[in-house]
């Protein structure tokens, strides 16, 4: 029999060292936590604690993003559409073009719908065209693109309107996206 090198015998006893010591931590946890009450109680406490900031994150991103969608659509608004028919049919295709560009790269998904918007904007049928994206466009960038269509109360929509009906206004806008 041949003799194992030393820093194969080293490593196994180290690994071993280390496990031994998780173990041993994790039965010490299990004894506290099962005859300290006080130690129960923290544990609650912290994971309340967790549960709440967590919570606080995510109603501050939904906000943080219905900011964001409030801004683009604005500035989409204030640069204006074309309003000649060979001129939109041109815009359409080329913010088309942007948003499959665009949603190729994760990082860039908000463009991305900007660009479908954009679109969809000057569209003739936006019903029609929503139905298409449904179908063809990733469901994290239709999340974002509902925002901004729920968010645009001049978007006519198929036979309804999204206009400012019962008094809602863009601050009311769903938080959902399209499923």
């Amino acid at each position: 029999m041949s003799q194992q090198p030393k820093t194969a015998v080293i490593a196994t006893a180290a690994a071993a060292a280390v496990a031994t010591g998780v173990l041993a931590y994790a039965v010490y946890f299990d004894y506290r936590r099962r005859s300290q009450a006080e130690f129960r109680r923290n544990l609650r406490r912290s994971e309340r604690r967790v549960a709440r900031q967590e919570k606080e994150a995510a109603q501050a991103d939904a906000i943080a993003h219905r900011r964001m969608v409030k801004v683009a659509i604005d500035e989409a608004k204030s640069e204006g559409f074309p309003t000649g028919s060979d001129e939109k049919e041109a815009y359409f295709l080329e913010q088309v073009q942007a948003g499959e560009v665009l949603g190729a790269d994760p990082t860039k998904l908000f463009d991305a719908a900007l660009s479908f918007y954009k679109a969809l904007k000057v569209y003739p049928t936006p019903g029609d065209l929503i139905q298409v994206y449904d179908r063809t466009v990733p469901k994290p960038i239709l999340d974002i693109l509902a925002d901004m269509i729920a968010y645009d109360t001049s978007l006519k929509i198929g036979t309804s309107f999204t206009g400012n009906v019962g008094g809602l206004d863009g601050a009311d806008m769903p938080t959902v996206g399209l499923d």
